[in-house]
């Protein structure tokens, strides 16, 4: 694989549910352009999840920051709205009901990324994941 430089695409996106097949969109295409070695399949399953959260919860713009690094693909969803994400970072009291709908998006995100976490940002908050870079496969030498 090439070295890889920094590589960072912030792109505000549309406070509807179609933000997030748009926003899965760009993380895929995103990673696959520059090769980069991020789980592409798991970076677009917890961008859904963040997306979908702000789309949800909050009132304002939305925004999607990727940050392809050399170590980590780091993925954040800015919103206008202050208040920390629910339990993203500890979890509230027990597992969520296996019957409702919602209520696993953080669950997810806090089990499949490297690390996780929120800050504030602008007038709002960013919610961000990392993701690792995986190591590619090693070819048998001729």
């Amino acid at each position: 694989m090439p070295s890889l430089s920094p590589a960072s695409w912030r792109v505000p996106l549309p406070h509807t549910a179609a933000a997030v097949p748009v926003a899965r969109t760009l993380v895929r295409t995103a990673l696959a352009e520059l090769e980069h070695g991020a789980d592409s399949d798991t970076a677009e399953l917890l961008t859904a999840e963040l997306v979908a959260n702000a789309v949800e919860h909050t009132a304002g713009p939305i925004e999607l920051v990727v940050e392809l690094l050399p170590t980590c693909c780091q993925v954040e969803v800015h919103d206008s709205d202050p208040a920390p994400p629910g339990d993203l970072v500890r979890p509230a009291g027990g597992e969520p009901d296996p019957w409702q709908e919602h209520g696993r998006g953080l669950l997810l995100i806090r089990a499949l990324s490297s690390s996780c976490g929120h800050r504030p940002a602008g007038s709002g908050k960013a919610v961000w994941f990392r993701l690792p870079v995986v190591p590619a496969p090693r070819r048998p030498s001729p």
